[in-house]
């Protein structure tokens, strides 16, 4: 079997397997010194891809790990498979999304257990309060971590068929922004927009079927590529955003990015992307060139990043950030928001060795399963 061999910041007690996402899984075995990354699983929906999970899960079985590391998410195939193994011969450890990420990213710069802010944007991940996350700032270590900001929540209309209809979370948006009044907007990509369907997908949100509430980048960038691009479907998830980041980056760098709201909630951050939306609408009205448009929103998320970080950073005294999630498979977001925070004086961490995407959360699982063991 191969396997990438990854060497631990300190040596592990007991062997831990972490089973990891349900898209792009691999799975992660530790033991002694070192962490033993499986292949890519793409999506354990698929049977082929399911079977190649197991013959690796029976693979590291027999290294006899102690600890078995899983999602929290209960409809992941690999959460599934957790909960379906013997608790008399395994101690099961649940462990969060977006806290595996940022533990991924740690241990892929060779971090030792300390407190960093940790960035995770991605699609969604299960959050502890048991709602869908995806734009996340959390304060943590390898052991423990706490929610400090995110992205204002939005309904995901009819579920995950948003993800492939980026029409549905950009009309969320106006919907909150306007009410009915956006039907009234004079830009293209209202008057492409079917009127019957959507008032079926405004009743479904207000009787609060199949509407979840998400704070999701992944989902942000979806919204605003289908206002800017004027398309209302995607092939496979996060096409759009993929597009408007060629467009972006056609753009030369003049204009900076749009305005949004910092609003404090019970001690914690909420950002509000609304007066970006206007923005946007009111652009697209004038006919501003998209490839602005494009740059000035990754510019805006950057400058989201950048404003948090700084106040997370003045009420904690924490000077290191580290960026992981899918989202940031976008190098020019990438770029912008690294440029800022170093700009700020951070010392700011990414992967080396590993992807920022799912293929990573194994290996979170199984160190913070470690930490908490």
């Amino acid at each position: 079997m191969e396997f990438k061999k990854i060497k631990l910041t300190q040596r592990v007690k007991k062997p831990i397997l972490g089973l990891g996402s349900h898209t792009k899984n691999t799975l992660c075995f530790i033991q002694d010194s070192f962490a033993y990354l499986s292949p890519v699983h793409p999506d354990l929906a698929n049977p082929k891809d399911f079977s190649g999970f197991e013959k690796d899960v029976k693979y590291f079985l027999k290294e006899n790990p102690k600890v078995i590391a899983y999602d929290l998410h209960p409809e992941y195939q690999s959460t599934k498979y957790a909960l379906n193994l013997s608790l008399t011969t395994y101690h099961l450890s649940p462990t969060q999304h977006h806290h595996a990420h940022i533990a991924s990213c740690m241990l892929d710069n060779g971090l030792g257990n300390q407190k960093v802010i940790g960035i995770a944007f991605d699609g969604t991940g299960l959050g502890s309060d048991n709602k869908l996350w995806g734009a996340e700032f959390l304060l943590c270590d390898y052991k423990n971590f706490k929610r400090r900001a995110h992205l204002k929540e939005i309904p995901l209309l009819g579920g995950e068929k948003a993800i492939l209809e980026p029409v549905r979370l950009a009309l969320a948006w106006l919907y909150l922004i306007y009410k009915d009044r956006f039907l009234n907007l004079d830009i293209k990509f209202v008057k492409g927009i079917d009127k019957k369907k959507w008032r079926v997908l405004k009743n479904m949100y207000l009787a609060g079927f199949n509407s979840p509430l998400v704070s999701s980048m992944g989902r942000l960038f979806d919204a605003a590529a289908s206002l800017i691009l004027e398309s209302q479907r995607a092939n496979f998830e996060g096409e759009l955003a993929i597009e408007l980041e060629k467009m972006a980056s056609r753009c030369r760098p003049q204009a900076l990015g749009y305005k949004f709201k910092i609003i404090k909630d019970k001690g914690d951050y909420i950002i509000d992307p609304r007066f970006m939306f206007k923005e946007i609408t009111l652009a697209l009205k004038t006919k501003e060139p998209k490839e602005e448009m494009a740059y000035k929103f990754h510019f805006t998320v950057a400058e989201m990043i950048n404003k948090i970080c700084r106040i997370l950073r003045k009420e904690n005294s924490i000077n290191k950030i580290v960026l992981s999630g899918g989202v940031f498979q976008n190098n020019l977001l990438l770029g912008l928001a690294r440029d800022l925070l170093y700009k700020q004086g951070f010392n700011v961490f990414t992967h080396k060795q590993l992807s920022c995407n799912d293929s990573g959360i194994s290996l979170g699982q199984a160190v913070i399963a470690h930490f908490r063991s």
